[in-house]
């Protein structure tokens, strides 16, 4: 879409993006045509996907195969009290509906698998993990490495939260590539060794403000302005009102990215037991 060819209503929609020299009509028409994959529509998917979808991007998918709790409202916002027993993609796609009719809401129903994870991100532009357990996210990392799309993360627990930007499938003229999820965490912890929010809670705000700080890095890429955040690991304590932002490097000794790679594709992840953690909640 060519912005000269907006509607007189998508002109007064995204007028205080229009009028952001880093975007104008030029970024908006490119958000419009951007694809991202959102996996989960918990806690974290469900900022990600309310302001992805007033900021006007074009096709969002959501994957999660998941039905909406009573005990989900209290911070999985793009939910409603009537949307308890529903499937949360398809509770997600009507409140984005009714949010913004210019986007497509694309409701994948299921588990994101070895099996199905790269034929889904090889659909979209980006991919936003707000999954739930370690097995998942790194499933999502290699698969997006292995996909060549830009992954953007996030993380909560308690008052906690992380955010990082993994474009480790990037390289720059000198060859040199930043850090993938395995190069700051290489493996998933013990069982039990992580509470699930289930068992040690999270604080419902902390969603939105981890969630919004996501879908910002989102945009910024899609739109290709400010610095990413690829290369960087950002920590907020809520309860400390802290943020702190620590430079990480690609791993030489990475499995995935680094120069001996040792997991050339997602085989390693069949069978791959469900050891969930406190992400999207």
């Amino acid at each position: 879409m060519d912005f000269t060819d907006f509607s007189e209503d998508q002109v007064n929609r995204y007028a205080r993006h229009i009028l952001l020299k880093e975007v104008g009509g030029i970024g908006q028409a490119k958000l419009l045509s951007s694809r991202v994959l959102v996996i989960g529509a918990g806690g974290l998917g469900s900022p990600v996907l309310l302001y992805l979808a007033a900021a006007g991007v074009g096709t969002i998918g959501v994957i999660d195969d998941d039905t909406v709790d009573l005990s989900n409202l209290q911070r999985q916002i793009v939910h409603q009290t009537a949307s308890v027993g529903t499937p949360k993609v398809e509770s997600a796609k009507a409140t984005l509906a009714a949010i913004n009719p210019d986007v497509t809401l694309v409701p994948h129903f299921e588990r994101i698998t070895p099996e199905n994870a790269l034929d889904l991100m090889a659909q979209y532009d980006l991919v936003a993990d707000g999954s739930d357990n370690f097995e998942t996210r790194f499933l999502i990392n290699d698969a997006a490495y292995f996909a060549g799309k830009p992954l953007v993360s996030a993380a909560i627990l308690r008052f906690d939260g992380q955010l990082a930007t993994f474009k480790a499938h990037e390289t720059d003229g000198d060859g040199h590539h930043g850090p993938c999820y395995r190069c700051i965490f290489r493996e998933a912890p013990p069982p039990g060794q992580i509470p699930s929010c289930a068992e040690a809670g999270v604080l419902g705000a902390l969603c939105g403000t981890m969630g919004s700080l996501q879908a910002t890095e989102i945009l910024k890429e899609l739109l290709g302005i400010g610095d990413s955040l690829s290369g960087h690991l950002m920590v907020y304590e809520g309860l400390a009102a802290n943020f702190r932002k620590i430079k990480v490097k690609a791993d030489p000794g990475c499995p995935l990215c680094g120069d001996n790679p040792t997991i050339t594709d997602l085989s390693s992840h069949e069978g791959a037991a469900d050891g969930r953690t406190c992400a999207a909640g």
